[in-house]
């Protein structure tokens, strides 16, 4: 056995290790049924669904929209980048659905793709998404009042899990406990976050965990209370929009307790432009310099001056997109600047924040559909049948015309169905490729495909074997001479879905990344994975009588 036909083999068996492993988390996912994954825990189904493969619109279920901004009634400096700054309000918004994977994606020069793949209440989407945009500026609470806020969710929190059985049976008991453990007990919310001067950050894995507890609470009544008003809360509770990396190389969200009443709105901005060297603190990074209207410039000169060393947030529906302090006073009439360590995309996204908070141009739903997950699992049904159908035809073929050689063909089309399966599921980008209707005929597609090479590579082999050369020498010739055939016809269509993946929509997208990566998953299995298996039968036992 040669060094170069070892490697092939290390290749071929690390591939098909990596790829049953990757596979194997959508098959088990999809293998569950419905009272299995509601009496799974909700972290480990959460984590298997992360690691499967996504389905589209049209089979998983879920409403598309299509958006259409009116943009003819716009001065041409605003219109320019509308719909920027449109994207960024509804993106913001889709996050409040809570919706894995959601796509919005710009179309054209007016209008935008919303796809919420699980989501069924249509309404409700329609209704959110197309709302004004509210754009506040906002007062961080002192770390006192930070800290005030965070006992009373504790104390709420702990009363609320006793209420319902869920304190461990040592607190119950008070049994001792070590401090980690009695913190967490005694303060089961704030002991999970991170402090970094006045900011507090909750490590990312816990974020769901720490929303679903406070929306079991009764904020109103357990939030710090306005001291006109007690019954009312003068804090208000926010969420930054992203995680950070942090000091110990994970990812922490930002958590924020805001003072009730916002400074003022994005109505008052009239411009938000990047500027360079706006902060000699940060001489690299580029800044943002935000101009007011008059009554917004007087009503910001007189907080900034009465806050200096305070922060600020800049909350886009709720949600906190950055929290800059001040650092002296900006005399209304002036340019406000915002600085920080930006790069120049987090720059550009904050500057397109602060125009969206005044976005002037209407936007209507001229489009939208919603798919019912029953029509869905039909479609999975019927598209499945198909391929099974398709599948089994071409495997009788291949026995009966190409007997032996033709169950080596056989095991190379399912090797390849796994592959295409575990690329789609575990691709490094994002999105995902999603599994859509069109994809799944661009999989049966693909079935044939798979073989076309193998056929190719089998006539020729058996043309060697017609001119009297050994099977070793046949098998040889075969592949080399059919390479340069199946590399061209592979390539031209890899050219031709390069172009679909560019040009078009969502289910001709869907097709293309199928048949692009069916393609290169058969160039694979058929030029080094049959190769692999054929030098390795006729090396081990000298086959003088190849069966093909």
């Amino acid at each position: 056995m040669t060094s170069k036909m070892r490697w092939k083999i290390i290749l071929v068996v690390v591939v098909l290790v990596l790829s049953a492993w990757k596979a194997s988390y959508t098959f088990r996912y999809f293998g569950l049924s419905e009272d299995d994954k509601a009496a799974a825990p909700a972290e480990q189904l959460e984590a298997l669904e992360n690691q499967a493969l996504r389905l589209g619109l049209d089979l998983e279920g879920g409403m598309h929209l299509v958006l259409e901004v009116d943009k003819e009634a716009l001065p041409a400096d605003q219109a320019a980048d509308v719909m920027e700054r449109a994207l960024e309000v509804i993106k913001n918004r889709i996050d409040q659905f809570g919706v894995a994977e959601p796509s919005v994606q710009q179309e054209g020069e007016n209008r935008i793709i919303v796809q919420l793949p699980g989501l069924q209440d249509e309404q409700r989407a329609k209704r959110l998404i197309g709302k004004t945009a509210l754009l506040e500026f906002m007062p961080v609470m002192t770390p006192d009042q930070v800290d005030l806020t965070l006992r009373a969710i504790d104390r709420a929190l702990v009363d609320t899990m006793a209420a319902h059985g869920e304190l461990p049976e040592e607190l119950e008991l008070e049994l001792p406990a070590s401090e980690a453990e009695q913190a967490e007990r005694e303060h089961p919310f704030s002991s999970k976050m991170r402090y970094l001067g006045p900011m507090t950050f909750f490590p990312e894995e816990d974020v769901s965990w720490a929303k679903e507890q406070l929306a079991r609470l009764d904020l109103d009544a357990i939030l710090p209370g306005d001291l006109e008003d007690p019954t009312r809360p003068r804090v208000r509770l926010s969420w930054h929009n992203e995680a950070r990396e942090l000091d110990d190389q994970k990812d922490y969200r930002g958590f924020f307790v805001l003072a009730r009443d916002a400074i003022m709105t994005g109505s008052v901005v009239i411009s938000a432009d990047i500027r360079p060297g706006l902060d000699p603190d940060y001489p690299n990074s580029p800044g943002v310099s935000m101009r007011l209207n008059r009554a917004g410039g007087r009503t910001f000169a007189d907080y900034t001056g009465d806050h200096i060393g305070e922060y600020v947030a800049i909350v886009l529906d709720g949600v906190t997109h950055t929290a800059p302090v001040v650092k002296s006073r900006i005399p209304a009439g002036t340019a406000a600047s915002i600085t920080g360590s930006f790069s120049d995309e987090e720059a550009r996204d904050l500057s397109i924040l602060l125009r969206a908070g005044r976005l002037p141009a209407p936007m209507t739903v001229v489009e939208e559909r919603t798919v019912g997950p029953s029509l869905g699992r039909d479609s999975i049904r019927l598209g499945v049948r198909a391929m099974l159908i398709g599948g089994i035809l071409v495997v009788l073929f291949m026995l009966v015309y190409y007997r032996a050689a033709g169950a080596v063909a056989v095991g190379a089309l399912a090797f390849n169905l796994l592959l295409i399966v575990a690329l789609m599921a575990g691709l490094p980008v994002n999105p995902r490729p999603a599994l859509t209707l069109p994809g799944l005929a661009g999989i049966i597609l693909t079935i044939g495909m798979a073989v076309d090479a193998n056929v190719l590579i089998f006539e020729r082999i058996r043309e060697e074997l017609r001119n009297r050369k050994t099977v070793r020498a046949a098998i040889r010739d075969g592949y080399e001479r059919a390479f340069m055939t199946i590399m061209d016809a592979n390539v031209t269509t890899l050219i031709a879905a390069g172009v679909l993946l560019t040009y078009g929509t969502g289910p001709v997208k869907g097709f293309a990344v199928t048949l692009s990566l069916g393609i290169l998953a058969s160039m694979f299995t058929a030029i080094i994975a049959t190769r692999v298996v054929f030098d390795l039968v006729t090396v081990k036992w000298n086959v003088k009588h190849l069966s093909i």
